[in-house]
């Protein structure tokens, strides 16, 4: 442990001697018969910490040399005087600011006595002033909102952050409660000091301010402090942001959420394809067998509608599922909005009506249809959220001419825009709208997801996305898209309608579901195939071996083995044998680029097209 310095200042060096003989073995002593040279080694040295000086001195009285002392340094001042005259004393002591005095000739042990005193109260002014410094770096570096506050919870101290949390600056808030700065929030803060206060034990509280979607979150520790007697005498309180903490964890549990979802909604979209393939196959299979029943006709007919609903809707179902790069192509925006109506009616309900305002002759736009018609259906839906009790939605296309943007190349756009009647968006949520997992709505009624997949959406597709709200004024939301090179990709031709075997082939089915794999092998039979059934890849594998097939068409999700697994089996026993995969959710698991995926569900037109694609001509 390093010992205490004490400087000795006396004009007589036999004094000297006799008090570093007294002190050397406690303190380290420097010492020094002029008192100008004290002051100087005083300068050099901030860690001395007793002066003892003689009073009568040349040059410069030890009051004198010590009061010029303490303008710039904290050393303890004990004086050594021969005064009779205790006036005397006292008017030295006064102007020096000394802490004691010893005459002379001194008692050992009282002059020891006295330095003891004069050290420790040097040292305990050190650690102080060291508490004080540090107190005050935290509070005035601090992120966090910092404060004392007495037992009655009256601010005694706290930062400018704090401050600044309550609307003025320190000085403003002392002696005063949270209450008496904020009112109805501070009450309730004051309602926790109390209790932090009575429990004598540390707290931790969430609280949240602002309105929903924007909250500001504080982490509050309330942390009593007890007096000498034990008495809780002051309350400290330190105030944390966790606001994006609260962000981070609230996308994670979404995200979490939406993961399970997706992985569901694949799984049922799966089982639904598998459903809709055996109902839409079974359904074309008997169709012929009823030409001369009209109303069965009909009624076939229907179910064959419903069915294809069905398809159609397992489809968007299998869009949120998944997450795939864009298949941007030149698309007809405006034929795209007017084959929504079934959709949009479906999907919105009666509260709200939906008008088109479209511009003839608009030319494509290069985008991906599917998510455009998603990301329409999307902006629909929150547009009627917005409308309660009912309004107008309007869905508009028009040309747009773009300069002087710092994110899109000067030029003609396509704009798809939709405009509601509602309660519009407040400033501080609007900036937040297209951030992923951000939602104003109660639990279960929206994920977040909606605004940040257009804003994606925009992005991905060298677009842009605009909004324009305002609080009981409705909102608008616009998308650019930028324009295609030629005309809108016209859908594939249909296949013919008595679609027939290319050639003779053998084609073994393999497929787990009973039906779809009956349905398939129908489908085959009726174009002229010869067929075979196998329930799962093992089986296949054994028919493999004892006979010779032209093509194997195979289910993707399989237990046991897979579809893709089959087909990778296959390629390396019988390269010359095609493989064609049929899946009812292609994203389930990885399939090679290069094998042929008929998704499902599908009709026997599409499938003879795949089938006598992939058969090679007997050569001959």
């Amino acid at each position: 442990m390093t010992r205490g310095t004490i400087l000795a200042v006396d004009d007589e060096p036999d004094i000297l001697i006799a008090l570093e003989d007294l002190f050397e073995d406690t303190y380290r002593v420097v010492s020094t018969t002029k008192p100008a040279e004290a002051l100087a080694l005083l300068a050099k040295d901030p860690d001395i910490a007793v002066i003892l000086s003689d009073q009568r001195m040349p040059g410069m009285t030890g009051d004198a040399m010590l009061s010029e002392a303490r303008s710039f340094h904290e050393a303890q001042a004990i004086l050594l005087t021969g005064y009779a005259d205790i006036n005397a004393v006292i008017a030295a002591l006064n102007r020096g600011g000394i802490t004691g005095y010893v005459t002379k000739p001194w008692n050992a042990a009282l002059l020891r006595h006295t330095v003891g005193n004069a050290f420790e109260r040097y040292r305990l002014g050190r650690e102080l002033a060291t508490e004080r410094a540090l107190l005050r770096g935290l509070l005035e570096h601090s992120e966090d909102a910092i404060s004392f506050k007495d037992a009655g919870a009256r601010f005694v101290r706290l930062n400018a952050r704090k401050a600044a949390l309550l609307g003025t600056d320190a000085s403003g808030c002392l002696g005063r409660t949270e209450a008496d700065l904020t009112g109805k929030h501070g009450a309730a803060a004051e309602r926790a000091d109390a209790a932090a206060i009575a429990s004598g034990e540390a707290a931790e509280s969430l609280v949240s301010e602002g309105p929903a979607g924007a909250e500001r979150w504080s982490q509050v520790t309330r942390v009593p402090i007890r007096g000498p007697a034990g008495e809780i005498a002051h309350l400290a309180t330190i105030e944390r942001d966790v606001t994006e903490q609260k962000s981070l964890e609230a996308r994670l549990r979404q995200s979490d959420k939406m993961q399970a979802l997706g992985t569901l909604a694949g799984g049922i979209a799966h089982d639904f394809n598998n459903l809709l393939t055996a109902i839409l196959g079974s359904l074309e299979l008997a169709g012929p067998k009823v030409g001369d029943q009209p109303r069965v006709r009909r009624l076939i007919d229907n179910a064959t509608q419903a069915a294809q609903r069905g398809a159609s809707l397992t489809k968007r179902l299998l869009s949120f599922s998944r997450s795939h790069d864009l298949e941007a192509r030149s698309t007809d925006v405006n034929a795209l909005i007017a084959g929504m109506d079934a959709l949009l009616g479906r999907s919105l309900g009666g509260l709200v009506t939906v008008t088109t305002r479209l511009r003839p002759d608009l030319p494509a736009a290069l985008v991906d249809p599917d998510q455009l018609e998603l990301a329409i259906l999307n902006l629909c839906i929150n547009a009627r959220d917005a409308m309660p009790e009912g309004g107008a939605i309007t869905i508009a296309t028009d040309l747009v001419d773009i300069t002087d943007d710092p994110e899109l190349a000067s030029g003609s756009y396509l704009a798809v825009s939709v405009a509601d009647t509602g309660t519009g968006i407040q400033p501080e949520i609007l900036q937040r709208v297209c951030e992923p997992f951000f939602t104003t709505k109660a639990v279960g009624q929206g994920t977040g997801l909606g605004l940040a997949m257009v804003f994606g959406l925009a992005q991905q597709s060298q677009g842009r996305l605009r909004i324009d709200s305002a609080v009981g004024r409705g909102t608008l939301v616009e998308l650019v898209l930028p324009r295609a090179e030629g005309a809108a990709t016209a859908e594939a031709a249909p296949a013919p309608e008595s679609p027939v075997a290319a050639r003779p082939a053998r084609i073994l089915v393999v497929d787990d579901d009973e039906e779809v794999r009956h349905v398939t092998a129908s489908f085959l039979s009726d174009f002229g195939y010869r067929e075979t059934e196998a329930p799962d890849g093992a089986v296949a594998l054994s028919l493999l071996e004892e006979s010779r097939f032209d093509l194997i068409v195979a289910d993707l999700a399989m237990p046991g083995m897979t579809g893709a697994d089959l087909a990778a089996t296959v390629r390396g026993r019988w390269p010359d044998v095609p493989v064609l995969i049929l899946t009812g959710h292609a994203e389930a698991m990885q399939i090679p680029d290069d094998v042929p995926v008929l998704k499902k569900p599908f009709g026997s037109a599409e499938l003879a097209a795949r089938v006598s694609a992939l058969l090679k001509p007997v050569e001959g």
